[in-house]
């Protein structure tokens, strides 16, 4: 049984790369947009594939992820489109708070990992310690 999320895409994901992918996609970041909702809405039912990769530990109240995606009608697989999302679980409320949309290369150059986390601590106070 797996549980219902409410999704919540943050402002700050919304204002930066999504308006990016958005004007890239069009209709196709529409239809990859709900898809990715829907995932999210089950979120258990990710972690059980391995879709998602957990950043911090699965048995806290707020767990970090990173998950891949591809754009809807494209042939690139979900791993090599380079396109992540870093998503909050909270786990005692049944909320996913999508923190960040990205592809690999609008974060520049050196470790991704690195890279998203900066990001993620400088415009997430209430993750910062977590990560």
């Amino acid at each position: 049984m797996s549980t219902n999320y409410e999704v919540i895409i943050e402002l700050f994901a919304e204002r930066h790369f999504i308006k990016a992918f958005a004007k890239k996609y069009k209709k196709a970041w529409d239809f990859t947009l709900s898809a990715l909702i829907r995932e999210f809405q089950s979120f258990d039912v990710i972690l059980e594939k391995s879709i998602a990769e957990e950043i911090t530990g699965r048995n806290a109240n707020i767990v970090i992820c990173k998950t891949e995606f591809k754009i809807s009608g494209t042939q690139e697989s979900r791993h090599s489109s380079g396109n992540r999302c870093i998503a909050a679980i909270h786990k005692n409320t049944n909320k996913v708070c999508v923190l960040l949309v990205y592809n690999k290369n609008d974060l520049g150059g050196g470790n991704e990992t690195v890279n998203w986390k900066k990001v993620i601590k400088e415009n997430y106070s209430d993750y910062s310690v977590i990560l």
